[in-house]
């Protein structure tokens, strides 16, 4: 009788998918182009147009960084035509960039990737400012008023106005891509951690903690972007100022372990030894696989999510909302993310690997990538804050309110998201109305809520997975638009307001459209 092949199961399949399109590998083995270059195809479209965009506009979202900032306080009333606030959009955009993949995608990133895999995070942070500035300011200067007059656009504006009605199909394909990704990586992901860090800080059953987050999210998003917009606007600042805070100190209490911290991120990030049996030089392969889909799922640049946000800012200037969405990436991955990577990296307690005392809680069990997440960065907190209120430790306490209100407002911004997506993949059929699509609006909250709580209960690591994909399905159209409206984005870094060609797209303004 011969011997019985191992199963393969979904979460496999989904892996090797998922491998592929960020590393590379196929089942395990890498797959090179010419002169033994490894094939990392989203990794290169998302640096390589990035890159591409940083040197046409010479730098200027690292040299405007700073005027940017000294602007935010302005932005806090509009002045020009929207729906609400550029600093409103940017917390709105900003509270669907800052969610578990501040604090458990840093944590899946170190176990995938090791502590190099923080460079990769910054490297796709920094170069992702320019994809940042680049959303902002054409989600301005290509959007659409409804007869109605409200305000909306995003990438599928900008293909259709900015490259005209020939490009139809990538409109579509990233609107499904939106739908997939947010299904999976703006709800699925987010409604699983939350619910883990209910079950731990109260002991809530899982389906039960999804339950109660899906009743206050159809709360909000009833009301629509103005509703969001002003939850963002209050919430967002005062949680990110917190988290930090709480991080800063947590690191101050363990500052001598710094200097070996960033020693491992900078040797890590560079690391040509063979991981795991393989090829040489496939441990900085997998840091750079990690940190940069990692990162991509945290700040969310160059996917084509924030822009529609922005598209809603009153503001007539693009340049000005481009500013905004830059900065947004910047908070996300280089000063969040980071607080968080010094925080689990840095911070020592009592942790073991398989029976034996190690350090940090990264090195540990919890630090694996079967049992990475939400469960690494709250050990770190706790062993840094380890005075009990109750029977929880400050620190659990903590993360696990930060990420129940990073969990809840990215779960509001990305139910508009999809949204959004269904309004312009609706404006394609013939007799679309103003009364359909206020149905298929009410019809997708209720579903957005319904996968909350079903999502509550499913295993992290395949969703986790799903995500790598689903990120990629809507990064890859919106990129290649960003490629071809590259000389808009360059004119309009100059403040040419008008700068590119204007196609009308007539699916979208032969009916009237309801918000």
């Amino acid at each position: 009788m011969s011997a019985e092949m191992p199963a393969t199961s979904l979460l496999d399949h989904v892996t090797n998918i998922s491998d592929f399109i960020w590393g590379g590998t196929w089942y395990g083995e890498q797959v090179y182009l010419p002169f033994g270059v490894p094939l990392l195809p989203m990794t290169f479209m998302l640096l390589g147009v990035g890159l591409y965009l940083m040197i046409g506009l010479r730098g200027y979202p690292i040299l405007k960084l700073g005027s940017a900032f000294m602007g935010l306080f302005s932005s806090r009333k509009g002045k020009g035509e929207g729906e609400i606030s550029p600093f409103a959009a940017l917390s709105t955009a900003l509270s669907g960039q800052v969610g578990t993949g501040n604090l458990a995608g840093v944590a899946t990133a170190i176990a995938l990737g090791g502590p190099g895999a923080v460079f990769w995070m910054w490297i796709t942070a920094l170069i992702g400012m320019a994809l940042g500035f680049a959303e902002g300011a054409l989600a301005i200067r290509y959007r659409e008023k409804t007869v109605e007059g409200h305000w909306r656009g995003g990438p599928m504006s900008y293909i259709m106005q900015g490259l005209g009605p020939k490009w139809t199909w990538l409109a579509i394909i990233f609107c499904i891509g939106t739908l997939f990704s947010g299904l999976v990586t703006g709800n699925s992901i987010q409604s699983n951690e939350v619910a883990s860090g209910l079950q731990e800080l109260f002991g809530i059953e899982r389906w039960l903690g999804g339950l109660i987050v899906a009743i206050a999210v159809f709360v909000v998003i009833i009301g629509g972007i103005k509703s969001i917009g002003s939850i963002a606007e209050k919430v967002v600042p005062f949680m990110a100022a917190a988290y930090i805070t709480m991080a800063l100190i947590a690191i101050f209490i363990n500052i001598a372990d710094i200097p070996e911290t960033f020693s491992r991120i900078f040797a890590g990030a560079f690391n040509m030894q063979s991981a795991s049996g393989g090829f040489a030089g496939a441990a900085i392969i997998m840091a750079i696989r990690a940190g940069v889909a990692r990162g991509l799922f945290s700040n969310e640049s160059g996917q084509g999510s924030t822009p529609i946000a922005h598209a809603v800012a009153q503001t007539d200037d693009p340049q000005l909302q481009g500013r905004m969405a830059m900065m947004g990436t910047f908070i996300d991955t280089i000063v969040i993310c980071t607080m968080t990577a010094l925080v689990i990296l840095t911070v020592e307690g009592p942790f073991s690997f398989e029976g034996e005392a190690v350090k940090h809680v990264w090195q540990s069990d919890l630090g694996t990538t079967a049992q990475s997440g939400f469960v690494t960065t709250s050990a770190a907190f706790a062993a840094a804050f380890p005075f009990l209120i109750g029977n929880v430790p400050l620190g659990t306490l903590v993360a696990s309110v930060a990420l129940m209100l990073f969990v809840f407002t990215t779960l509001l911004t990305w139910s508009y998201y999809g949204e959004r997506a269904i309004t312009f993949i609706y404006d394609r059929f013939p007799g679309s109305t103003p009364g359909g699509e206020k149905i298929l609006h009410i019809i997708w909250r209720v579903l957005w809520c319904v996968a909350i709580w079903f999502s509550a209960t499913q295993p992290s690591q395949l969703v986790w997975r799903l995500g790598d994909i689903s990120n990629a399905t809507m990064a890859l159209p919106n990129l290649i638009a960003l490629a071809a409206l590259s000389g808009v984005v360059f004119k309009l870094a100059k403040g040419h307001k008008d700068a590119g060609n204007d196609h009308v797209d007539n699916a979208s303004s032969s009916e009237t459209r309801a918000d």
